[in-house]
């Protein structure tokens, strides 16, 4: 189901869930700092060690739990208020919309599977380099806002108005042709990528396995032949 009327978004209100995420990153980030400063070789050598996402980490020593740890914490001040801002401008209406359990399965899947991505796709000289940051998750959501509210206005830069459907495909092809020259800036493009692509996953399976289950039915249906007896539900 998706609406076809144009209409302007600019955020949905703390719903449950995208409050809890709110608190929980802010909360991590701030103790971040607090080690950063004032112990700042447990910060380094244990803190990013063990909780971001190292790509040769999960290779060599099978940290997975990394895969989860790494969407809570931050690069910087400017990289946590962006993505809590995309997070309350796009999250809040899915989460509205599907609920509040389906969208945090949906937050975390697109989080994990952006983590996975980068782990199976970083060329081994940037295994070495921490990734930090909801960034996969929140492009995951920006995909699903996209896919379910295609003519939604939003404005870049709060300025100029572009439906929902054509953000997502700009900012999509923006990372792909990004991740192919390979990171800079500080910025895991190929983590962005990948929410992108586990969310459209996410978004298709249903209308894929509709297809399949119709398709099974119909040569089930095509064999048995009508006037058989029985019947297929």
């Amino acid at each position: 189901m998706t609406y076809s009327q144009y209409r302007f978004s600019f955020g949905y209100g703390l719903t449950p869930v995208i409050k809890k995420l709110f608190i929980v990153m802010v909360s991590v980030f701030l103790l971040q700092k607090i080690m950063e400063i004032s112990l700042t070789e447990i910060y380094h050598y244990y803190f990013v060690y063990y909780f971001s996402l190292l790509p040769i980490l999960i290779w060599k020593k099978y940290f997975l739990w990394q895969l989860f740890t790494y969407l809570f914490l931050h690069g910087g001040i400017t990289h946590l208020l962006f993505n809590l801002l995309a997070l309350w401008m796009f999250g809040g209406e899915l989460e509205s919309y599907w609920g509040s359990k389906k969208f945090l399965r949906y937050f975390l899947y697109c989080g994990m599977g952006a983590g996975l991505c980068t782990v199976l796709f970083t060329p081994l000289t940037y295994q070495r380099i921490a990734v930090v940051g909801a960034s996969g998750a929140i492009y995951g959501i920006l995909l699903a806002f996209g896919w379910l509210f295609p003519n939604r206005l939003i404005y870049i830069y709060f300025l100029f108005p572009i439906p929902a459907k054509y953000f997502v495909i700009i900012f999509g092809l923006i990372e792909f042709f990004s991740s192919i020259e390979g990171p800079g800036g500080g910025v895991s493009h190929l983590t962005h990528l990948g929410g992108l692509v586990f969310g459209f996953f996410y978004m298709t399976y249903p209308v894929i396995r509709q297809k399949i289950r119709r398709e099974y039915y119909k040569r089930k249906w095509n064999q048995k032949g009508p006037g058989n007896g029985g019947y297929y539900h």
